[in-house]
């Protein structure tokens, strides 16, 4: 292949990215936690459940919690329309965001809200939880893409010192106790370089400022790595924690 043919490859995989095309060939490394059995630790058949941009809601239909007792929220238009479609005949609650952190429910209306790496308020998740409720989150850290951000020669991710260790702090001042905490760093890979503009492509947190024409002569380095190697590293960063909102607080 070309370099004018690659070039062309990955400004249409960075289209692809950026649209939410789910096709990239990624193996992530394992986590020492499943977010899924920490979520089922702590729900109970009467909970009442929130799940922050749930995306078209496939993980809250695969817990089987009633239905009458389960709401989401989502800021994407197309994300919304599934939705609404797919599980608010179901009984389900279909709420939209339109920041993706505002949620449009009444003081202390749940028991349990889950994040899994979208953005969130600490005061709004804290608002709409009552008393003693939980918020179980999965968080990709600042540290993510790290080497590959460096070797693009991109500016640093929006929140560089996004980690376990500034979050639980600030979560306790808030009014939280942490029932459970744990972080890691692995190395996920990448099937080939598209893949991995599809997701710079998709992540703009991650990768500020990435684009193919401005990143071209290292993408060429990288897919000769590629070729090598038959691979793509990439620095996983990832941290899990458990946070109840004080009964006092």
């Amino acid at each position: 292949m070309t370099d004018a043919e690659k070039r062309a490859l990955w400004t249409e995989a960075t289209v692809q990215g950026r649209s939410g095309a789910s096709n990239i060939s990624y193996m992530p490394a394992p986590l020492p936690w499943r977010f899924r059995q920490k979520v089922l630790d702590f729900l109970k058949p009467e909970s009442r459940l929130l799940e922050m941009e749930a995306g078209d809601g496939a993980f809250l239909l695969a817990l089987r919690h009633p239905f009458s007792l389960t709401s989401l929220t989502v800021s994407d238009a197309a994300a919304l329309d599934t939705c609404e479609r797919r599980l608010a005949p179901l009984g389900v609650t279909v709420r939209q965001s339109t920041d993706g952190v505002t949620l449009p429910f009444a003081d202390a209306s749940f028991d349990l809200v889950l994040n899994r790496c979208a953005a969130y308020d600490i005061g709004a998740v804290r608002r709409v939880l009552q008393p003693g409720g939980y918020c179980i989150l999965e968080q990709v850290g600042g540290s993510d893409g790290l080497s590959l951000r460096r070797f693009l020669g991109l500016p640093a991710a929006s929140r560089p010192d996004f980690n376990l260790e500034n979050e639980i702090p600030r979560f306790q001042r808030a009014g939280f106790s942490i029932n459970y905490k744990d972080q890691c760093y692995g190395t996920a890979r990448f099937a080939d370089v598209a893949a991995f503009v599809r997701y710079a492509a998709a992540n703009p947190r991650q990768f500020p400022a990435f684009s193919v024409d401005a990143c071209f002569p290292q993408l060429l380095r990288l897919d000769a790595l590629c070729a090598r190697q038959g691979y793509l590293p990439y620095t996983q960063h990832r941290f899990c924690w458990i946070a109840r909102k004080r009964k006092d607080g």
